[in-house]
């Protein structure tokens, strides 16, 4: 876990879907993937992941601008009604886009880092991404452990996600949708706002590896940084966000509120769905928010 270059090389996705890729392992959502998905549903059951878009969001100021949705209106019963909100594209739930993260002056699939401008990213923006319909499957590593959520700070293993899976009977294909519950998010249902982001569960490096062995098209958690913080290593700084979005390609979500759904998986023993979670087309975005979609 040490040696950090040696895991981003052997990870590397560079060049596999060709040179002037900017998709990346949304790639590996081909129609049988779909079909999966579409196959997963039982009962016609609806859930939505998204938190409320308001001013009560989770941003405290702990990345620098990245402020809650501010909703205002613009006409009122002129007679139509009108609004316009200013939000941060990574403020509620949201993806990441390939763009987000940079590494020795590289983006994903080697494309220069100075791509992002001020007007945003020319290469692997958030409107890249298109469609992100596939199987999804829930890996409740918090109930695996027996806990409604693991302690701040908990890394996630990829021994942790084998066992969630084991216990799920699920076996994750090539081109899944994965998200993993830690429960972290129910510290931003209580109003707990401060503890939301710091320390947080989540994934570890090791995570990274079985996304790569097992061909995940795209990861999402509930809560703030995707990743354990405190970090398994001090330097990069959010290893997994380089090791997912720079060198693998692996377009990662966070603040996804996955408490309901994991509920209902609970409930029934059922861990697979169809997944709808599209994010919406900014050009030239570092992100986007997304109302995923969950029928059961």
């Amino acid at each position: 876990m040490s040696d950090f270059p040696e895991l981003y090389k052997r990870l590397s996705n560079w060049g596999r879907w060709g040179d002037d890729d900017e998709k990346g392992t949304l790639n590996l959502i081909d129609d049988a993937a779909v079909r999966r998905g579409i196959d997963s549903v039982r009962t016609g059951q609806r859930l939505t992941l998204g938190i409320p878009l308001d001013d009560k969001g989770p941003q405290l100021g702990f990345v620098k601008g990245r402020v809650n949705p501010l909703r205002t209106m613009i006409a009122i019963n002129e007679p139509w009604n009108d609004d316009v909100v200013t939000m941060a594209l990574q403020a509620g739930t949201h993806w990441d886009a390939l763009a987000h993260m940079s590494h020795e002056g590289s983006l994903y699939n080697g494309f220069p880092a100075d791509t992002v401008t001020a007007h945003g990213a020319s290469r692997c923006g958030i409107d890249k991404a298109g469609a992100i319909v596939s199987r999804g499957i829930l890996l409740d590593v918090a109930r695996t452990k027996g806990v409604e959520r693991l302690e701040g700070g908990a890394v996630v293993t990829a021994e942790d996600l084998d066992a969630a899976a084991e216990r799920a009977k699920v076996t994750v294909e090539a081109g899944d949708v994965v998200l993993i519950r830690t429960g972290q998010i129910q510290l931003f249902h209580a109003g707990q706002l401060p503890k939301y982001p710091f320390p947080s569960a989540g994934p570890g490096m090791s995570v990274a590896e079985w996304m790569h062995a097992h061909d995940v098209a795209a990861v999402a958690t509930d809560n703030y940084t995707f990743e354990a913080v405190p970090c398994e290593i001090e330097a990069p700084f959010i290893p997994v966000h380089i090791l997912h979005l720079v060198a693998m390609g692996l377009t990662q979500g966070q603040n996804w509120d996955l408490e309901a759904l994991g509920a209902a998986c609970a409930d029934d023993g059922d861990y697979t769905f169809l997944l709808d979670a599209t994010p919406q087309p900014f050009t030239g975005g570092l992100g986007s928010p997304v109302n995923p979609v969950v029928i059961r």
